[in-house]
């Protein structure tokens, strides 16, 4: 079993303004950006950086033909790439002497052409033509279509839900919380980690996961059969949409196999008799495992329930280790209960 921290370590990296109470919220301002956003497609040459003051705002600007854009951390960053100039080295310098360098470093020659993404008046990334973007309300869609029992889990100490949406990127963090199932005699829920990027920071991707626990620091403890998959955002990324459909539907398969399994078991411990008479079942018990003394617990508060079934008994076994005083007695009673159930699988 593993402990995953992906979410964790977004618990403490995102801004207040980056959390998102529900899925409906990270939809909807999913949508609000695509709406906002638009692709610019211009030749090398017609790129300059400039120094420009406007209103209260001023500093190095992008010039894209005739129109000038503010650029955010993640486009400068990309800006700098293609200067091959150092990010640090160009924020330690002025705006006019920085708009020099680009003049100096940006590539002139060339004939594809460069993507230019702008949200309002800045520019949200640079990419080539083998990017392909993806966006993140398409993502939202399939979990909105394929993973509807899911939700984020409790909230982190900091009041953040799990699901976020940031200037390069979008993270959500669900699980199901009535998808618990028995696995080897532990109990385990469903949950998936999932993200995308509109602007090439990180790729397309989702793991899902069972849990057993998901603690105040969003880390999720004991975590079993975990299945990662990611794509990078190029011609065939849209193709990841529906791997990440399959993965979802599989989780969600499998839970329900898992459930209407346990489901089998429960009925059949209802119906199925350990024996109709006292001595018969403590018999059956002893040959199991149990001690006389717990066995004879069990036994009494079963014949009070007026039944020897099997759910009666464990039932009753389950009861004495939630009342038992004796540590010994509780212990051996919780595993005698789930070796019982297990019988009844058989």
């Amino acid at each position: 079993m593993a402990n995953l921290k992906a979410a964790h370590n977004q618990l403490f990296a995102r801004s207040p303004d980056e959390r998102c109470e529900d899925l409906s919220e990270l939809a909807r301002r999913c949508r609000e950006k695509r709406e906002a956003s638009q692709d610019r497609w211009e030749a090398p040459q017609n790129l300059t950086a400039i120094s420009e003051g406007l209103d209260d705002r001023s500093g190095l600007r992008a010039r894209i033909g005739n129109d000038g854009y503010w650029l955010n951390d993640w486009s400068f960053s990309q800006l700098c790439k293609m200067a091959g100039v150092a990010k640090d080295t160009v924020n330690r310098l002025s705006p006019e002497t920085a708009a020099a360098v680009y003049r100096d470093t940006l590539p002139r020659g060339g004939q594809k052409p460069i993507q230019f993404f702008i949200e309002n008046e800045t520019v949200r990334s640079i990419h080539g033509t083998q990017y392909m973007r993806l966006w993140d309300i398409e993502l939202i869609s399939v979990l909105q279509e394929y993973a509807t029992d899911f939700q984020p889990p409790q909230k982190g100490f900091n009041g953040a839900t799990g699901l976020y949406l940031g200037e390069q990127d979008m993270f959500c963090f669900m699980i199901d919380p009535l998808g618990w199932i028995e696995v080897d005699d532990q109990a385990f829920a469903p949950g998936f980690f999932c993200w995308n990027s509109e602007v090439g920071r990180r790729s397309l991707g989702i793991s899902t996961f069972w849990f057993q626990s998901v603690c105040a620091n969003h880390i999720v403890w004991d975590a079993i059969d975990v299945v990662d998959f990611s794509k990078k955002h190029t011609a065939n990324v849209h193709e990841g949409l529906n791997e990440i459909r399959r993965i979802i539907e599989n989780l969600v398969r499998r839970r329900d196999e898992r459930k209407d399994g346990f489901h089998k078991v429960i009925q059949r411990a209802m119906t199925e008799h350990i024996g109709y008479t006292a001595d018969d079942v403590t018999t059956y018990l002893l040959k199991n495992g149990l001690t006389r003394t717990v066995a004879k617990k069990a036994l009494e508060s079963a014949q009070d329930k007026g039944a020897f079934t099997f759910f009666a008994i464990i039932d009753a076994l389950t009861m004495l280790a939630r009342d038992e005083a004796n540590a010994s007695d509780r212990t051996e009673a919780d595993q005698k209960a789930a070796s019982l159930l297990s019988l009844v699988s058989v």
